[in-house]
């Protein structure tokens, strides 16, 4: 499938072709302004500090050479057309997550998250160390993308519920956000799924128009004020073990840019992991004492609950099989994420355990 003809001659690809003007690179006496189009408001913890990590790293390393001009979600596109507008060349480069793109091909939720799957150790093992990222560019070729991981959420929460669920049975037609196959798992519990941008959470929730949602984790949903208009907060997931978040460059744009220009970007992307990723741990514990000092009840699921989750994530999961590339992605995320377990749970797991006997004796 060519996808960039495609675009090219479609509605959108006209719509795009006539912006071109607008979003082309800006190059003035050697200097160079990209537009980055993201899926999240300016200001969202970790997600939209990751993208701007990125860029002023981008912008450090090149000299200010390269500026990157980012456009929140409205600005120039919504938050889930981003995809789109980079593949049509509508704008140069996107920061998100790939998740949300699944509908293009269903390789892109493991790039994201999948249930029961990496943990973010794992996930960056794959991604720089088991043939992830050459996957990922196999996939982003059908697209006209070339894409890195560039923010990491770590271990995202249950999410905040309006009521409290005592068991399976309480998913049946429970309006609730999450995306990606998580999202198409929990459809498969009796749930009602939505998939909102993560702007519009907040008053999905305070009107009624969903009973739920997962966002990342204690201390950037504290900042969107869930504990607010929600009472429980569930602080383990299926869902998302190990979140990436995402940078993809339109091809042309990708190839117009010098061998340490490349080199520069893919840089900034690893270090914009790094550095989401130990956000959020830094700052989860204690934002998750102020949420619970504000009266939300901090819940675990039932033991059925888990086992309903993992019986419609293997259903979901084994939805795209037919598709090969989807088939060959999967595969090996899995055998690297396997390798990972067998070392991680002898190796970190034994130091842990003996490291928290040791300290906490009588």
């Amino acid at each position: 499938m060519d996808r960039r003809s495609f675009l090219k001659t479609s509605a959108l690809g006209g719509t795009a072709a006539a912006a071109s003007t607008l979003a082309a690179p800006a190059i003035a006496q050697g200097n160079r302004t990209l537009t980055m189009v993201t899926s999240v408001p300016h200001g969202f913890a970790v997600f939209d500090d990751a993208a701007v990590y990125f860029n002023n790293v981008v912008s450090a390393m090149t000299d200010g050479q390269i500026t990157i001009d980012k456009k929140a979600a409205g600005e120039l596109v919504g938050g889930f057309e981003v995809f789109d507008a980079v593949s049509s060349g509508q704008a140069d480069m996107y920061h998100s997550a790939d998740y949300y793109f699944g509908g293009q091909h269903p390789g892109y939720y493991y790039y994201t998250a999948v249930p029961f799957g990496a943990t973010a150790q794992e996930l960056s093992t794959w991604m720089y160390h088991g043939g992830g990222q050459e996957l990922y560019d196999q996939l982003g070729q059908i697209f006209g993308l070339k894409s890195f991981h560039a923010g990491s959420t770590g271990m995202q929460p249950g999410g905040w519920f309006r009521k409290e669920i005592r068991s399976a049975d309480d998913f049946n037609g429970l309006k609730f956000r999450m995306p990606g196959i998580g999202g198409r798992a929990l459809g498969l519990t009796g749930a009602s799924v939505q998939s909102i941008p993560g702007g519009e959470i907040y008053q999905a929730l305070a009107s009624g128009a969903i009973d739920g949602a997962e966002w990342i984790g204690p201390f950037a949903d504290e900042r969107l004020g869930f504990q607010e208009v929600c009472n429980f907060y569930y602080t383990s997931g299926f869902h998302e073990p190990g979140s990436a978040l995402s940078v993809a460059f339109n091809q042309d744009v990708w190839e117009s840019l010098t061998p340490a220009q490349q080199a520069i970007m893919e840089q900034a992307a690893k270090a914009a992991t790094t550095h989401s990723l130990t956000q959020g741990i830094a700052n989860n514990a204690a934002a998750l004492k102020r949420i619970q000092s504000q009266g939300v009840k901090l819940m675990e699921f039932t033991d059925d609950v888990w086992d309903l989750f993992g019986d419609a994530s293997l259903k979901a999961m084994d939805e795209f099989m037919d598709d090969p590339l989807y088939a060959e992605i999967r595969a090996s995320f899995e055998a690297s994420m396997k390798a990972s377990s067998e070392w991680l749970q002898r190796a970190d797991n034994a130091y842990v355990a003996q490291r928290d006997r040791v300290l906490n004796r009588g």
